[in-house]
């Protein structure tokens, strides 16, 4: 196998990110090349220096933005302030957008979908991205649809932190099938039952509750 044989998933890195945005649909797609080795999942960042999060964990990528110039699939993760402050980072802006070029699949985790706003790939295309931020995700032109994950052409987007999990299983299901699919999602025991019932979806509350969820907007968004 040639590198022009590899199709290359990079998960994008940069500081403050939430760490389950990048790290569940990393389990849910890390399997691949051991189902199809023809599959490379790396994750990259603009330099390999260790980079904090928004949790108390610290994450170091694998590979630079100048390593994987041209992946085959890349996936932006989001997170809270720190997210909307990265939408203003140059670098990574023009990696994602210099990825989009060339990649097959596009696809963004939470917040992630406002950093593929931001580049201009989501230009009146539905998406969807966290409840918090649907108002942002609007204002950089996107078509917000309130569903766990939004698929059109080669862009993918997800709702916000553990609706990853769901899109990267859904695109390893694309990938390399359903039956692979089901066996990485059993891999994981990803079945859940959380302690508390269905998420109040009104309106109203959503709108009390926004801004308490994301705190003060970043300047320059």
């Amino acid at each position: 196998m040639t590198a022009t044989d590899t199709k290359t998933i990079a998960f994008v890195l940069y500081p403050g990110l939430t760490p389950l945005d990048l790290v569940g649909p990393l389990q849910a797609l890390s399997p691949l090349p051991r189902i199809d080795p023809t599959f490379e999942v790396v994750v990259v960042g603009e330099t390999l220096d260790v980079l904090p999060t928004d949790s108390v964990i610290r994450l170091a990528p694998s590979h630079t933005f100048d390593d994987v110039p041209d992946p085959f699939a890349v996936v932006v993760p989001g997170g809270g302030q720190p997210t909307l402050a990265a939408c203003g980072d140059q670098r990574l802006i023009d990696y994602v957008d210099t990825a989009d070029a060339s990649a097959e699949i596009v696809m963004s985790v939470c917040t992630g979908a406002i950093i593929l706003a931001s580049a201009g790939l989501l230009d009146d295309r539905p998406a969807t991205t966290h409840w918090a931020y649907v108002d942002i995700l609007e204002n950089l032109g996107a078509k917000y649809l309130h569903q766990r994950w939004v698929e059109d052409g080669k862009y993918l987007t997800t709702a916000g932190v553990s609706a990853g999990i769901d899109g990267g299983l859904y695109l390893a299901s694309r990938l390399v099938g359903d039956e692979a699919a089901k066996l990485i999602q059993r891999g994981m025991e990803y079945e859940p039952e959380p302690p508390f019932p269905s998420i109040d979806w009104e309106a109203a509350t959503v709108e009390a509750l926004r801004p308490i969820w994301r705190g003060p907007l970043a300047d320059e968004l």
